[in-house]
């Protein structure tokens, strides 16, 4: 295929017209950069898959591949509506939409939280995120031109973090842009876990990258 001289977004970078909107963990005007943290403490946390259904978009078969364009404009509105909705829910860190598939959009997706009281029950919370996504108010013009989207929650499914089983240097190059990846090196804090790179402002070792 031909790609169009006028893009000038590297690394899977997507031009919106007047900037590029990059792929998760990718930076710069033109995505030509590595980000220089990457935040995983969400890995390490609990988090919630669910499913929802979105009956005001239609599906074409490009959106099954993440790395597509019409995969990541969907899922950028998908995840911007679905921050306004959760963002009063105790706990609540984003969303990462895993897949897309046929049926109006049927979205699969994990809601990641932080880590939970002691008393708190994670299933608890899976019930109130599934209420709180199917008690949110929707555009009353559902037609697939309108600003908004309209979507059944469908199921929710408390996960503890499974990702643990790998260490933090596979954690990190798995979420590492692929061209990026032997740059990155694990760095716990207080907080959690972030992938820096010797670019990273205020991590022992690191040196001022501006100058090339």
């Amino acid at each position: 295929t031909l790609v169009s001289t006028t893009d000038p977004c590297l690394n899977g970078g997507l031009w919106m017209g007047t900037a590029c909107l990059c792929p998760p963990n990718m930076d710069g005007p033109r995505c030509e950069f590595g980000a220089t943290t990457i935040n995983l403490t969400a890995e390490l946390g609990p988090f919630v898959t669910m499913m929802a259904r979105v009956t005001n978009r239609d599906f074409s078969e490009d959106m099954r591949d993440t790395s597509s364009p019409g995969h990541r404009r969907f899922a950028e509105e998908f995840s911007r509506t679905m921050d306004g909705i959760y963002r009063n829910v105790s706990g609540y860190r984003g969303i990462n939409v895993l897949s897309l598939s046929r049926g109006s959009v049927v979205v699969n997706y994990r809601v990641q939280l932080r880590p939970l009281p002691g008393n708190a029950s994670l299933e608890h919370r899976a019930l109130e995120l599934l209420a709180v996504a199917n008690a949110a108010s929707q555009p009353h013009n559902c037609s697939t031109s309108a600003d908004g989207l309209c979507f059944t929650a469908t199921s929710a499914r408390a996960t503890r973090a499974a990702t643990l089983a790998l260490n933090a240097t596979e954690l990190c190059r798995k979420h590492a842009p692929a061209n990026f990846s032997r740059f990155y090196f694990p760095y716990r804090t207080a907080n959690g876990l972030l992938c820096v790179t010797n670019c990273t402002l205020n991590v022992p070792g690191s040196f001022d990258c501006h100058h090339g």
